[in-house]
């Protein structure tokens, strides 16, 4: 959620004349060791859902001081969810802060930099609801071949850990149409992967009358023309319906991918996190998916050391662990958010004790996402190639990309492949997978002259275009798809 917003930032900023730095070869070589790429503009896009984002934070802005000391006319901005939460005391902690923008009111990034040019005092502007929905906003696109769209924003549950619905206010769900338009824009642009996004994306619909809301969303997607690959994050265990299961089972560019948070196995801290499911009911919910979608790749997240946490209960997440074999896990140590119910228990954990429980559950966790990767070897898989997501594919002469199931896969090329006839981020490999590792695949094939078949999609020559390797294309875009709906009734806003 965070990265599209940064995403709509962009592209306000993009809109008002802006370039990105790196377009600007003079300004990139002045980039410092502090990370502003050479800026004039730092936008720092905050997170508050760990104790350590603050500690980041100010941090980066400590290095970013100096920079902007030597650099006249540099302006550094702070939004998010820290932003919302911390205020006006960002710009007391680090004075040399411009711009603090909350989670409700992105739209003001522009007029706030150009206020605070103007009056040479920091602005801090934000709104305690939803002033512009930001998918209404431009947008800056990080990937040509993958897009998120946002179904919704904020979120109407109240787990005892969280802070986020504080900061991002209760859920305001789009209209199915507005979604379903955006996706087509940017499969029209080029994107053949889509990732719907919403902080319980199961309770979609909730807001104008219709429950079975996204599970339509899914089908509608994929009547949608050129849309090969379909993801949604995240999933409230609690929401979650059997409509959604079979939705996915039958919409064939919905991915075989699914991330369903656990939090906890034990009934007893579910119960005090105010997670209204129960293991019984996540186990069941696993069973279904994996009964009508065999292959399908499950991920999690889980937190270690919740105020109250017994051996007992710690005993139950690593049952449930053991039992749900998911492909991978988000893990965490419990981190206290002031604000938050589960913050003022007095009943709080011993570090220690949750350090050691931690490293069990990594342990557990590695060993069940070897064996199930093992697992992949001897399997057939097109990956999506991707761009800049194996940090050591210049070394090892591989590419890298995602399987259906979400898994990364890092790809060797046939010897002696010409450059011409490489894979571009956003082409479609089919190759066999040769090795299972923890945290990912490798694909040798075609380096025994095994599976290896490379096809050149739309998002490939769009990715091809935005690097500037061939010019744009003249005359007309590629049409939109025709619309699609989802047999729901039209509500005036």
């Amino acid at each position: 959620m965070n990265v599209h917003d940064s995403e709509r930032l962009a592209g306000l900023l993009e809109e008002r004349g802006y370039v990105p730095v790196e377009s600007v070869p003079e300004a990139a070589a002045r980039a410092t060791e502090a990370g502003d790429g050479g800026a004039d503009v730092v936008i720092l896009n905050t997170c508050s859902v760990r104790e350590n984002a603050a500690t980041r934070l100010f941090g980066n802005l400590g290095q970013l001081a100096s920079v902007k000391r030597e650099r006249p006319g540099m302006q550094i901005a702070v939004g998010g969810c820290l932003a919302q939460q911390m205020r006006a005391g960002i710009v007391e902690k680090a004075p040399w802060v411009d711009v603090v923008l909350g989670t409700h009111n992105l739209d003001v990034l522009p007029a706030l930099l150009e206020r605070a040019r103007h009056n040479a005092e920091a602005q801090v502007e934000i709104e305690e609801a939803l002033k512009v929905f930001p998918s209404t906003l431009p947008t800056r696109r990080e990937s040509a071949y993958a897009a998120f769209v946002s179904v919704s924003v904020g979120c109407n549950n109240t787990c005892t850990f969280c802070i986020v619905p504080h900061l991002r206010g209760k859920e305001r769900d789009r209209r199915p149409g507005d979604v379903l338009a955006e996706v087509q824009a940017v499969v029209a642009q080029g994107a053949i992967e889509v990732t719907l996004l919403g902080q319980n994306v199961n309770s979609y619909g909730v807001g104008f009358g219709d429950r079975g809301a996204f599970a339509k969303l899914l089908r509608a997607c994929g009547e949608i023309e050129g849309l090969e690959r379909v993801r949604f994050t995240s999933p409230h265990p609690a929401a979650f319906t059997d409509d959604v299961i079979v939705a996915m089972a039958e919409t064939p560019n919905v991915m075989p991918s699914l991330h369903m948070p656990l939090q906890s196995g034990s009934d007893a801290v579910l119960r005090a996190m105010r997670r209204s499911y129960r293991q019984a009911k996540y186990l069941g919910i696993i069973d279904r998916v994996r009964a009508a979608i065999p292959d399908a790749a499950i991920t999690t997240d889980i937190i270690v050391g919740f105020p109250g946490e017994t051996e007992e209960d710690f005993q139950a997440t690593l049952d449930v662990v053991e039992a749900s074999r998911f492909s991978s896990a988000f893990t965490f140590q419990y981190s206290r958010r002031p604000g938050t119910p589960a913050a003022d228990r007095e009943d709080q954990v011993p570090a220690e004790v949750v350090t050691e429980r931690y490293q069990r559950l990594l342990a557990l966790q590695q060993r069940i996402s070897t064996e199930e990767n093992e697992r992949q070897v001897g399997r057939t898989v097109d990956v999506l190639v991707a761009e800049g997501e194996g940090r050591k594919d210049g070394a090892t002469h591989r590419i890298t990309g995602r399987a259906a199931d979400n898994r990364l896969v890092h790809v060797a090329l046939p010897a002696g492949l010409p450059e011409a006839d490489r894979p571009r981020p956003g082409d479609m490999v089919t190759v066999e997978v040769t090795h299972g590792a923890p945290h990912h695949l490798v694909a040798d094939s075609a380096l025994t002259g095994g599976t290896y078949r490379l096809r050149r999609t739309r998002a490939g020559d769009a990715w091809e275009r935005r690097a500037g390797l061939v010019e744009e294309p003249h005359g007309h875009a590629a049409p939109a798809a025709g619309p699609v709906t989802l047999g729901m009734p039209s509500l005036r806003r």
